[in-house]
């Protein structure tokens, strides 16, 4: 399976799906079209922590003062699935590998795999 969650309006995500070979991959815009449960879940699966799903550099973050919370593993989960925003971004599916974000190293990886 290849598949990218992306948010249309986000800079950063349209500079990269246009830097990336995304031929073939199933696309899908978070805002307009929310993760699902079990998408989240099975994204889950490839990674450690809904955490490292979370997207803490979000506006909403910071006015909600997250910050200085203590959150759980499901409290990272429901405010995902409550807020698009949440999700870090983008997030691409390929076979059994996941990349997350819109670090270099992140992006260089996923190059190296589909060109």
């Amino acid at each position: 399976m290849k598949k990218v969650y992306f948010l249309q309006t986000c800079d950063t995500c349209r500079k990269i799906l246009k830097e990336v070979n995304i031929d073939g991959f199933e696309k899908q815009e978070i805002k307009t079209n929310p993760i699902t449960v079990a998408q989240l879940e099975s994204m889950r699966e490839l990674t450690d922590s809904y955490e490292s799903l979370f997207n803490k550099r979000a506006k909403l973050y910071r006015e909600m003062d997250l910050k200085n919370q203590n959150l759980t593993e499901a409290d990272y989960k429901q405010y995902i699935l409550d807020e698009y925003t949440f999700l870090k971004r983008p997030v691409f599916i390929v076979d059994d590998q996941i990349f997350i974000g819109n670090s270099k190293k992140v992006v260089e990886n996923l190059k190296e795999l589909v060109g």
